[in-house]
């Protein structure tokens, strides 16, 4: 409690010292006199305090322990946004959420998420460096498919959405579609309500291949073509893979892109402090 109230006593305000009050207030003559002024301000003190402090009191003891401000009002504004229980939030925190986001943009941009949290505004903005999938169960030592990693994905689809970010709606898994008498699976189909555009997954668990850069280009294509619609914004492709080399991504994509991105995945809870390296390097 001690430690709550250090980290945020700058927001509540106290316009005047009791001992001020009492110099001037009337001494009542009765104890239920002197206690109904307390009994009426209550409920304005409790709907103030609830306004300032919108999680439990359980939240606020875990972000209490962070010590940078810029993160710990990260975390706090993202709890309150996505409706994150405690366990959830305890999550993201052991995953590095804030760290992994930072990663992925401009390092100018880093106060900005301390400011108003995670902002859906165009395409970039849904990616994480590294995606981290340990709730999946799966042994990183173990031999799985990528058929092993979809159907654990589709197990635990609702971690994976939060993993994913804010806006993530579930379509379907090896969504087929058919053209030239050939036809081709999309491992994963959603749709991101605050982009307004279907967002097409590809799970690689080996080493990411310019060709699967150039599949997943198609499929996007396909889908621009001839399923979204006219007020739907341009689709967008996202390659999970187990190893993906930068060098191999910027060569085969064109300039400019930004419709098709490619990420990692980690099957254990990343190192606080790695992440944090990362960042300042």
């Amino acid at each position: 409690m001690r430690l709550f109230y250090i980290v945020y006593n700058f927001r509540v305000q106290i316009s005047q010292p009791l001992a001020g009050k009492s110099s001037k207030t009337q001494i009542p003559q009765t104890v239920s006199a002197e206690l109904q002024p307390v009994q009426k301000s209550q409920p304005v003190a409790l709907n103030l305090f609830s306004q300032k402090f919108q999680l439990s009191w359980t939240h606020y003891v875990m972000l209490c322990r962070i010590e940078n401000e810029n993160e710990r009002s990260f975390y706090e504004i993202e709890a309150i946004q996505g409706n994150w229980g405690k366990r959830e939030l305890q999550r993201q925190l052991n995953s590095g959420l804030f760290e992994r986001l930072a990663l992925s943009k401009d390092k100018k941009k880093v106060k900005q998420l301390a400011a108003k949290g995670q902002i859906i505004e165009k395409p970039e903005d849904v990616l994480k460096t590294p995606y981290v999938l340990e709730f999946l169960g799966l042994d990183e030592k173990a031999s799985y498919t990528e058929t092993d990693l979809e159907s654990a994905i589709i197990n635990k689809i609702e971690h994976f959405l939060l993993e994913l970010g804010k806006g993530f709606l579930f379509q379907g898994r090896q969504v087929r579609f058919s053209f030239d008498d050939e036809n081709f699976f999309v491992d994963l189909v959603l749709y991101n309500r605050l982009l307004q555009c279907f967002v097409l997954i590809d799970l690689k668990i080996g080493k990411l291949k310019h060709q699967d850069i150039g599949q997943m280009q198609m499929y996007v294509n396909y889908y621009d073509r001839f399923v979204k619609q006219d007020f739907e914004k341009p689709t967008i492709g996202i390659i999970i893979s187990k190893d993906k080399s930068d060098a191999v991504v910027e060569i085969t994509l064109p300039k400019g892109n930004r419709q098709i991105f490619a990420s990692q995945y980690k099957l254990y809870l990343p190192s606080k402090a790695a992440l944090k390296k990362l960042i300042t390097e």
